[in-house]
């Protein structure tokens, strides 16, 4: 799931980089068409969401349920394009306090095994969280409903 998570984020840089097609005439006003550049928006930030799967635990505490409510809203928020900003921000904030409390290579001693797993997720999960700040940044496409919301 991580890696598909990472490869959403990097989905999204190429979206990015792509150009838009330029219209034959400029300032009149065109039908709105899909590009494959907002699939290719809408496909990045379902596979970042993904991530989140993995943090999801089935245990009876309360701040596990908690966690598991609040990660699944905000997931869902992001994946359908709602508040998508706003959602993939707090998610950026909620998983890089997640990251450094479990994932807190530096306390290992490097000769153990330990290390290199943690390190490798560390900077793996910071990947992800560098992928939601380019949805933060940019905004969810033209396949969400923060775009359907300004058609209304």
């Amino acid at each position: 799931m991580r890696n598909l998570a990472l490869g959403g984020g990097l989905l999204l840089l190429l979206a990015e980089s792509r150009s838009e097609g330029k219209s034959m005439f400029a300032g009149v006003p065109s039908m709105r068409e899909s590009s494959p550049r907002q699939y290719m928006q809408l496909g990045g930030r379902v596979l970042l969401v993904l991530m989140f799967l993995t943090l999801l635990h089935f245990d009876a505490g309360f701040f596990s349920i908690l966690q598991n409510i609040v990660g699944t809203a905000l997931m869902i928020l992001v994946a359908i394009g709602f508040k998508t900003k706003l959602a993939a921000l707090t998610l950026v904030v909620w998983l890089f306090a997640i990251n450094v409390y479990f994932n807190a290579f530096w306390t290992i001693p490097v000769y153990k095994p330990m290390h290199d797993f943690l390190k490798y997720d560390f900077f793996q999960t910071m990947s992800v969280i560098g992928g939601l700040l380019l949805v933060v940044a940019l905004g969810p496409g033209g396949v969400s409903m923060d775009e359907k919301k300004k058609e209304w």
